[in-house]
């Protein structure tokens, strides 16, 4: 659910500060480069900025997005990522649209869960009302 209120947005590498959560995609080399330390088929690593130095950037991860569609769930171990290694770069940011939507979002499921099942007394149960008998009866005896 949180990660609808973030979004990766593309930033120039310089403007990085450190204790940023970035995200690199990987290029060829970088697949070549960093095969023995995250695995040769790996196509963005998230994390946070731990330090810079000498243009390559070093990174506590806490995930990497596989080529083929996979994913690995990292722990903050850090890593130098060398810049020829990186295509792109991105950090991650609040995204308050997508909040706004998401949260109004599970609002209304909650009301409409608390409205149809008649809990706390603000629905309807399923059953008809019976009509109030509004007209007096009239009886009549038969022999």
């Amino acid at each position: 659910m949180l990660a609808g209120c973030y979004s990766l947005q593309p930033v120039s590498s310089s403007t990085l500060q450190v204790g940023t959560k970035v995200a690199f995609d990987v290029n060829d080399a970088g697949r070549v480069g960093l095969g023995g330390t995250i695995g040769p088929e790996v196509g963005r690593i998230d994390g946070l900025l731990v330090g810079r130095e000498n243009g390559d950037y070093f990174v506590a991860v806490s995930g990497v997005q596989l080529l083929r569609g996979g994913q690995q769930v990292w722990s903050g171990e850090r890593v130098g990522i060398k810049s020829e290694y990186v295509g792109t770069v991105y950090e991650r940011r609040f995204h308050k649209g997508r909040t706004i939507a998401l949260s109004a979002a599970v609002v209304g499921g909650i009301v409409a869960v608390v409205v149809t099942r008649d809990l706390f007394g603000l629905g309807t149960t399923g059953r008809p009302e019976p009509l109030p008998d509004s007209t007096p009866a009239l009886r009549i005896r038969r022999p």
